[in-house]
């Protein structure tokens, strides 16, 4: 398979190639930071990507709403994982208020949202 091949499937499928790559930056943002705020927002852009994949999933280039009119004969789009996303934003905001609520009692308790700060103030323990 030629680089040119790649590309060409990427083209066609440019929405799992985008959710892929943010993902991917989520996944680094949440490995290479220290800072807690930017972990909490690193999960959330991997959530969007996880989002992005699913509705990328039930999309079809050219597909309609599935109403079914007498006599028509059309590609239909799949409603299911659209409707599973809205369940899973929901989730991912109670998430995220909950991560930035225990963000701000580790801060008013430690002084600081370094997670490398606050291990050395707890004397080397692990959490």
């Amino acid at each position: 398979m030629s680089i040119t091949d790649v590309l060409l499937r990427l083209h066609q499928n440019n929405f799992y190639f985008f959710a892929i790559l943010l993902f991917i930056i989520g996944f680094h943002t949440m490995l290479t930071h220290n800072n807690l705020i930017k972990k909490v927002i690193g999960m959330n852009i991997m959530d969007t990507a996880i989002f992005l994949f699913f509705v990328a999933i039930g999309y079809i280039h050219g597909g309609r709403a599935p109403i079914l009119e007498p006599g028509a004969a059309h590609l239909y789009v799949n409603p299911l994982p659209s409707a599973l996303i809205l369940t899973g934003i929901v989730v991912a905001v109670s998430i995220t208020a909950y991560a930035l609520s225990l963000i701000v009692k580790i801060y008013q308790h430690y002084g600081t949202i370094d997670a490398e700060e606050i291990m050395r103030l707890r004397g080397g323990e692990t959490l």
